[in-house]
């Protein structure tokens, strides 16, 4: 009998070549990008655009991936609703993220049905392993089995009988967030508006630029691809592209910055203040938008802006996006804390929040904030405009503003500080943005909103220190 050969003494047999895992980088990236979310509390806004650099993705490419991480987190817990009424008995973390991806391609994206659930059981293959793949091929056929809309219908409670939990499902918000924003929004919102409003916040947001004046002009953006901004003079909206290209924005004569809040610097400069009006101060500034903006529209008129951070890793941030102007100096304290010689004449609270104003940009926070955020968050947006309004001289003003229209980070903060003093009275901050549509101008707040502005939902309120 012939001795039995061993597979390693085996010749290779060219009618049985060895396969080659196939995965497309573009989808693997966006489940690496899902996983640091979950694991690591990654930032998306960070992350992605690191990696797309790193793999060299641009275009067309860069687009699709971008489009499917920011889109599958943001609709993560609907999807999820799909998945658990097909998958009873739990799905692993990370596969359950392969799953999401495919879904949002199902279900969201214009991705060929075979090439949705193909390419999520080669991701599958690659990067956990071949056990779970015909797991992920059996789900992802049935979710292709029924559109969108069929879906919800089976998943969401009845709108009649849980009408937030109908939207929460629908629209791929926490529960709590919805019922937050409905408050916002106020009683004479119907659910109409409401709708509107989550829905805007599930639309991707075009990129938009920040024309620094006196060190650009907003004509110097008119050769690129976009429109001029709505409400804000030095706004201008790309149509697409990578803004780190644009030589105006790596130079730092323009910056990324949404309109709305490049309307919070211009009310803060805007509002007018009892004599002199030279010396300003940024008490929040990082990363530092809001202060380049300031700082420029300072040196306008002679004034010199301080802009405080209380990280230092931000404050470079600031560093870098003021480096342009000579009056601005950038400082690293507490805000809570910080000192003064000489009152300022203005001073601005971009207070630290949970950011539901900005939930388009910021996919992942939706998912990562808490209603416990706010028993941290509301006493020191409260102590910073505290502080703030005693770092004011007489005559001078405060503009305090928040990423979230949350009551409580809002009017809630506002009223509490103003009430508790009696040297400070509150201020008609509309009245500096005359040309702003769908602002309650019953009231001395100004409150930004997605669906009818298309900008974040920024919240401003202006005081003047009276004695």
């Amino acid at each position: 009998m012939a001795e039995r050969r061993s597979r390693s003494d085996r010749p290779d047999r060219p009618d049985r070549p060895q396969r080659r895992q196939r995965v497309d980088l573009t989808r693997k990236i966006a489940w690496e990008v899902m996983r640091a979310v979950e694991e690591q509390d990654a930032y998306v806004n960070l992350l992605l655009p690191a990696l797309l650099r790193e793999n060299a993705v641009s275009g067309r490419d860069a687009a699709f991936t971008t489009e499917l991480t920011h889109g599958t987190i943001r609709r993560s817990r609907t999807y999820d609703a799909v998945l658990d009424s097909l998958a009873p008995k739990g799905i692993d973390a990370p596969v359950r993220d392969i799953l999401r991806l495919g879904t949002h391609q199902l279900l969201a994206m214009r991705v060929p049905s075979h090439a949705a659930v193909a390419t999520s059981v080669d991701l599958t293959r690659a990067v956990i392993g071949h056990r779970p793949a015909s797991f992920v091929n059996a789900v992802l056929r049935k979710v292709a089995g029924a559109d969108l809309e069929t879906w919800l219908a089976r998943v969401a409670p009845p709108y009649e009988s849980d009408p937030v939990g109908h939207l929460a499902v629908v629209h791929a918000h926490p529960r709590w967030v919805v019922e937050a924003l409905q408050d916002a929004l106020g009683a004479q919102a119907d659910a109409s508006e409401l709708t509107a409003l989550l829905e805007a916040d599930n639309a991707a947001p075009q990129v938009t630029l920040v024309a620094r004046p006196g060190v650009t002009e907003p004509d110097d953006l008119a050769g690129l691809e976009g429109t001029a901004g709505k409400w804000s003079p030095y706004a201008f909206t790309l149509e697409g592209g990578d803004p780190g290209a644009i030589e105006a924005v790596r130079e730092g004569r323009a910056g990324v910055q949404d309109e709305g809040s490049q309307l919070v610097a211009i009310a803060a400069a805007g509002i007018p203040v009892e004599g002199r009006d030279a010396r300003w101060l940024d008490l929040c500034a990082g990363p530092g938008g809001k202060a380049a903006l300031l700082g420029a529209l300072g040196a306008l008129r002679g004034a010199d802006l301080v802009a405080n951070e209380v990280a230092p890793h931000r404050a470079e941030l600031v560093r870098s996006a003021v480096r342009l102007l000579d009056n601005t100096e950038v400082v690293v304290h507490d805000g809570r804390t910080l000192e003064t010689d000489e009152p300022y004449d203005r001073v601005v609270v971009d207070a630290p929040c949970t950011g539901l104003g900005a939930l388009r940009r910021r996919p992942e926070a939706r998912w990562r904030r808490q209603p416990s955020d706010l028993d941290g968050l509301v006493p020191l947006q409260r102590a910073l405009l505290d502080h703030a309004l005693d770092l004011v001289r007489v005559g001078g003003v405060v503009t305090y503003a928040t990423c979230s229209p949350h009551l409580a980070e809002t009017r809630g903060v506002v009223e509490a500080v103003v009430g508790a003093r009696e040297d400070v009275e509150l201020l008609d901050v509309t009245a500096v943005l005359p040309g702003v549509p769908h602002l309650d101008r019953s009231a001395p707040y100004a409150q930004l909103w997605p669906h009818l502005h298309g900008t974040d939902a920024m919240f401003v309120a202006a005081v003047r220190r009276v004695r």
